[in-house]
């Protein structure tokens, strides 16, 4: 079974940065690109960004590009988005998703506030 575990949300400043973390098991991790997500309030589900299952390859919405690194670490059956310069307008609940089984984690807030 498919299980995807986000951690790392949290309340920032603008300008600030934080790091998301995804813990994934019940799946051959290393053979599937991932994804990460985001629901901002009153708005509906988005693609964040995209990496390929080695890591090599890499996409993210306009939005974040620049400001966000989605990687991974095959070994430790890990997602990572690490996320810089945050913005107001990138509150929202973070999640992680698996697109071969459109399989999806919990979520975690993440705030962006003065």
């Amino acid at each position: 079974q498919v299980h995807l575990v986000e951690s790392g949300g949290g309340l920032v400043k603008p300008g600030e940065s934080l790091t998301l973390s995804c813990a994934a098991s019940g799946f051959t991790f290393s053979g599937n690109p991932m994804t990460w997500y985001r629901q901002r309030p009153g708005k509906t589900r988005e693609l964040v960004a995209i990496i390929g299952s080695a890591g090599a390859h890499t996409n993210y919405a306009e939005s974040v590009r620049g400001r966000f690194t989605i990687s991974r670490d095959n070994i430790e059956n890990s997602l990572y988005l690490q996320m810089d310069n945050l913005q107001l307008d990138d509150t929202a609940v973070y999640y992680c998703h698996l697109p071969s089984q459109n399989a999806w984690g919990r979520g975690t807030q993440v705030t962006v506030s003065d």
